[in-house]
């Protein structure tokens, strides 16, 4: 293990046994910062769009263009951390994190709004794969699910009071102060990663400053590829169906080379963005289909839910932030309780629960109209996020477990990337689905006259979100380990 000033051995010894648990608390403060700048900006999203007299396509690019940026980047952490080691790899990551957020809330056009939510996309994915990383190389297998448990109900504390204090701060200021919600986050993680995020690499290694180059090629298929895959869909109901095929077809031949290229470089011993030795692991095999579907119901659901209780039942900014907080609370209580079942329950049970639970609480908005009472809708949220609950802590522990100990962060790296590629996706599909069902039904989201068939559509597309969720249950189940044969 490397030595000196800010190593992982010297703040081992520094600070003892509790170091792996402030570790944790550092990385997941900044964590928080990128996942409340990657869901808070929903409940701006109608008064951005009348700002600057946006379309639904094009306000929706708000949020899949941070989606975007977010898919990409965190294919290079592996990378980054083996070059630079976690401490500047993460510092660096805020820093970009906090100017995105400054870019956005002072920008005077909507394409200075995107520059900013890219940015803050790109940090969001450098960072997110670093605590489940930090968890399998720092704690016992007894306490992984434990210290994931603990990790995650911090890191939905901040989306789950999020929607609700940017919604006041919407109704009060404008839009422009949800982009600076991140800025006292940021400040507090950077305080914190230079006192205890160590300057070494993945299993206390020195970072190799003089190392491999990054993967440029495989990283410029995925970018193509995903910006490919995101207009085509788009396409497919704004445009010429030619348009659509054709980019529906360029996202899948650079998925064929990106997958060649990859399986090339592991070959000739070079690094490649995704290690493919990862698919050789069934369980991470079915981890990696959950966490695509998974990642696509979740992500379009968050752009979903808000639109729809202020667009389809005419509530407040403030309001619907409100109706999502219990939910989040309720979150928060239940993943510390479902971590400490994942070190003794198996985790394709607890997976199945979450996504059986998820589903239910798609298919029974079908039943929410003008008249429902506020409660159903703080139940339905509820049922959801418990659901999310049994999810969060055990999926990537589920995933990632039987790998071997030199494929964590690629392993980590690349489950983050495929849940970012379905929501990436979903918050496109969710927004297609929505307005091809609001034309079916002879509507528009801005008609006064039409409320019954804007919430229908809004209905089915949730249940749209629901068979999706049922689809995953299937491979979750795969998720259970192998026993072998005597």
């Amino acid at each position: 293990m490397a030595r000196g000033s800010g190593s992982l051995q010297d703040l081992k010894e520094r600070y003892g046994e509790r170091y792996r648990w402030l570790l944790l608390l550092s990385v997941m403060v900044g964590t928080m910062a990128s996942i409340m700048s990657s869901t808070v900006i929903n409940v701006a999203i109608p008064d951005m769009s009348q700002h600057f007299s946006l379309g639904q396509g094009r306000a929706q690019w708000v949020a899949s263009g941070f989606m975007v940026a977010m898919t990409v980047s965190m294919l290079t952490t592996p990378w980054l951390l083996g070059r630079f080691g976690y401490r500047m790899t993460y510092v660096a990551s805020m820093l970009l994190l906090l100017a995105g957020g400054i870019a956005g809330g002072t920008a005077g056009n909507f394409s200075l709004v995107l520059v900013g939510r890219v940015a803050q996309g790109l940090a969001a994915g450098i960072v997110q794969p670093i605590p489940a990383v930090i968890i399998l190389y720092g704690f016992q297998p007894h306490e992984q699910g434990r210290a994931s448990g603990l990790f995650g109900m911090g890191v939905v504390l901040a989306p789950a009071v999020g929607p609700t204090i940017g919604g006041l701060l919407v109704d009060w200021f404008g839009w422009r102060s949800i982009f600076f919600m991140v800025v006292p986050f940021c400040l507090a993680s950077l305080w914190l990663a230079f006192k205890y995020v160590p300057s070494t690499a993945p299993g206390g290694v020195a970072a190799d400053r003089g190392g491999k180059t990054i993967d440029w090629r495989g990283l410029l298929l995925g970018s193509v590829g995903t910006l490919c895959l995101l207009n085509g869909l788009v396409e497919l109901h704004h445009g010429p169906a030619s348009r659509a095929l054709a980019l529906l077809g360029g996202a899948a031949t650079c998925t064929a080379l990106f997958v060649w290229w990859q399986a090339r470089l592991g070959r000739t011993g070079r690094q490649p963005l995704m290690d493919l030795r990862l698919f050789d692991y069934r369980q991470f095999t079915m981890g990696s289909i959950v966490a695509f579907i998974y990642g696509t119901a979740l992500f379009g659901s968050t752009y979903l839910l808000p639109v729809f209780m202020q667009l389809g039942l005419h509530l407040s900014a403030s309001l619907a932030g409100t109706i999502l907080l219990p939910a989040g609370i309720v979150l928060a209580i239940t993943i510390p309780i479902v971590g400490r079942l994942a070190d003794r329950q198996p985790t394709h049970v607890l997976v199945s629960i979450g996504l059986f639970l998820l589903a239910l609480s798609f298919a029974l908005m079908l039943l929410v109209h003008l008249k429902s009472g506020l409660w159903i809708l703080v139940a339905l949220s509820v049922l959801g996020r418990i659901g999310l609950g049994f999810i969060l802590p055990s999926l990537n522990l589920g995933a990632m477990r039987p790998l071997d100990k030199t494929l964590i962060s690629q392993g980590s790296s690349a489950i983050g990337f495929l849940r970012m590629l379905g929501g990436a996706a979903g918050v496109s599909l969710c927004g297609i689905v929505l307005e091809w069902r609001i034309a079916a039904h002879g509507a528009s989201l801005s008609s006064k006259g039409s409320d019954a068939a804007r919430i229908a559509a809004f209905g089915e597309t949730f249940v749209m979100l629901a068979l999706l969720c049922t689809i995953a249950m299937i491979a979750a189940w795969r998720l259970r380990a192998t026993v072998p044969k005597s």
